[in-house]
């Protein structure tokens, strides 16, 4: 069976209070060898190390998202560090701007994301970027920044950013958002993106793909996104499902 490396899911989330562990133990019949669970906060970020610490296919990021950025202070800085000393937090995430809903003041946001990627230097571990109609703030952070080791989940910038991006040394991830009929960017941005730089993720629970779209996303649905890509590209799902595992398992680290 195809095995599929799903970089981005939230089973901290409370959808997933009432049947978490069947739908986590349910994934490797869907051929889902591995997921990442990012934080949002410190209290998500913490649930998503202790399930990591459960389940021995699941690995999380720690971070505070810009909805949450005007809670960030010294405190959780430090408890965010300690928490990607342990050995199954792979990477710090999901941080970064979201001017769309702009839940956190944009000086807050920019504070905190600042601050993150400064951690991520100092600790030298990746980082995962949440980037919503922000796109030159963040550019312009993040080059300051001097991190060389990023990828921007569910990507929906231009296919001209994603050349910056990738030139920058940086990675791409896509969700159920590439199955969407009204979703003119990714076809473009998917034939041209270099093999090495390509991951997939659902963002569960958010983001199902089609046909599901609207309904509670899980990592079951992740073959339907790697086969989207492999169509954007010309090349068989097995070679996509291997590609995108790759470059998965090099990002985090994961040396299974």
């Amino acid at each position: 069976m195809t095995q599929l490396f799903d970089t981005h899911a939230h089973y901290d989330d409370v959808r997933f209070d009432q049947d978490r562990d069947q739908t986590l133990q349910g994934l490797a019949g869907a051929g889902v060898a591995l997921v990442l669970n990012p934080g949002a906060d410190l209290e998500s970020s913490r649930r998503a190390a202790a399930l990591a610490e459960q389940y021995d296919f699941l690995y999380a990021a720690a971070g505070v998202h810009p909805h949450s950025a005007s809670e960030f202070d010294d405190g959780q800085r430090a408890e965010i560090a300690r928490l990607l000393e342990r050995p199954r937090v792979k990477a710090l995430g999901e941080i970064g701007l979201d001017y769309h809903y702009d839940f956190s003041p944009r000086e807050a946001q920019k504070k905190a994301f600042e601050s993150q990627l400064a951690l991520a230097r100092e600790m030298d571990v990746p980082v995962i970027i949440h980037e919503r109609e922000a796109a030159q703030d963040c550019l312009e952070i993040i080059r300051a920044s001097g991190i060389e080791k990023a990828v921007y989940h569910c990507y929906s910038g231009s296919l001209e950013t994603a050349k910056t991006l990738v030139n920058m040394g940086f990675y791409l991830s896509f969700t159920g958002v590439i199955t969407f009929k009204n979703n003119r960017k990714a076809p473009d941005i998917l034939r041209w993106l270099p093999q090495d730089r390509i991951m997939i993720e659902t963002d569960s629970p958010y983001m199902a793909p089609e046909p599901y779209r609207g309904r509670r996303n899980d990592s079951t649905l992740l073959p339907y996104i790697n086969r989207a890509v492999a169509n954007y590209r010309g090349i068989a799902e097995e070679e996509a499902a291997r590609v995108t595992m790759e470059n998965g398992k090099r990002f985090f680290g994961i040396a299974e």
